[in-house]
């Protein structure tokens, strides 16, 4: 496996990602896919920022998007991993835990105090390799 950042021409792959991301969360996104692929690549962009993950045969099998911002507690900034998906046929092969470390990494090169990001409560799978990476925290989420 190898993790890199996303390039124009991932696109028709990142979308069948995409779509399956939006599957599993039971959502249709499909009239913002084109926006948001734009942003991902967008490099004077304040806007998120996506890495992907290849097998062997250079097919991408998951992809992680993240952004920087800026926070009142600290002077360094923290990053919000925004998406997490691998394909589901290969669940529990590493590809979220490269993807993750990988967001690491990036928020590391980038003087972040802190990565953190949101999950469902029922994602039982995901919450097990969260649980190895990081630490739950006592926050609840309100949202309008």
């Amino acid at each position: 496996m190898r993790v890199r950042p996303a390039i124009p021409t991932d696109s028709d792959a990142w979308r069948l990602l995409w779509k399956g991301y939006q599957d599993y969360y039971e959502v249709d996104l499909s009239d913002t896919t084109e926006d948001t692929w734009a942003r991902l690549l967008a490099e004077e962009s304040n806007g998120p920022l996506c890495l992907v993950c290849e097998n062997e045969g250079d097919e991408l099998v998951g992809f992680a998007t993240y952004l920087f911002h800026g926070h009142t507690w600290q002077p360094e900034p923290r990053c919000y991993l925004i998406d997490l998906f691998s394909t589901p046929k290969l669940r529990g092969k590493g590809i979220g835990r490269a993807l993750i470390e990988a967001v690491y990494e990036k928020a590391d090169e980038y003087g972040c105090c802190q990565v953190y990001w949101l999950t469902q409560d029922f994602n039982e799978a995901a919450r097990r390799l969260y649980d190895k990476v990081a630490k739950v925290t006592p926050f609840i989420k309100y949202q309008r």
